[in-house]
């Protein structure tokens, strides 16, 4: 009688197991998602505010926004792709599209600074009299700076691919990651809608 050979990923000692709660790593995901909501609201609520004590100064938005839109969409695409070829535990492919999409994130991060240089280009500057030009500043900042850290998280679990840490056992980290990457894009959507409604 032959043996089946069983796959690597199901020789590791840290397949997840069944839980009756929520994990508390995604919910402590979860928590960090909420407060990264009240903060970009409270930012947003303080730039309606602050507009309708006049002294605002109105300038047209970096084109360059549009391209960013396009790319951050697509790179969510190719997430989700990464994430179902893991469910299939397909890890080449999932190696392959969490590559392309943190080429994806790094080249939006690209056109946020592109969108900076335009600012200063039309002399919108951060420390200026100019209130509007700071809030985008600090919008853009903030969403490039937790976007960086997204990238991160990718290469960190596309290095676990290479150990067979991700597979359709344990979906945990790639899970997590693309609920992040999905958050940050509706994220930039939501403040690219807002600034285009209210600038």
């Amino acid at each position: 009688m032959s043996s089946q050979k069983v796959p690597i990923w199901e020789q590791e000692s840290d397949v997840a197991q069944p839980t009756l709660g929520m994990n508390p790593i995604k919910f402590s995901t979860w928590l960090f998602l909420l407060s990264v909501v009240m903060i970009f609201a409270s930012l947003t609520s303080a730039y309606i505010v602050r507009k309708a004590e006049g002294n605002w100064v109105d300038f047209e938005l970096p084109p360059i926004f549009w391209v960013s839109s396009i790319i951050i969409l697509i790179s969510s695409v190719t997430h989700h792709i990464a994430f179902i070829q893991a469910k299939k535990d397909n890890l080449d492919q999932v190696r392959g599209w969490m590559i392309i999409t943190a080429l994806l994130g790094i080249g939006f991060l690209v056109t946020q600074w592109y969108s900076w240089v335009y600012l200063v280009q039309i002399n919108v500057y951060f420390a200026s009299n100019n209130v509007a030009g700071s809030f985008l500043y600090v919008l853009v900042g903030l969403h490039a700076l937790h976007l960086i850290s997204a990238i991160l998280f990718v290469f960190v679990i596309t290095g676990r691919t290479f150990r067979y840490k991700v597979h359709s056992k344990n979906l945990l980290g790639i899970e997590l990651c693309t609920t992040y990457w999905h958050f940050l894009d509706a994220l930039w959507i939501y403040l690219f809608a807002f600034l285009l409604v209210f600038h």
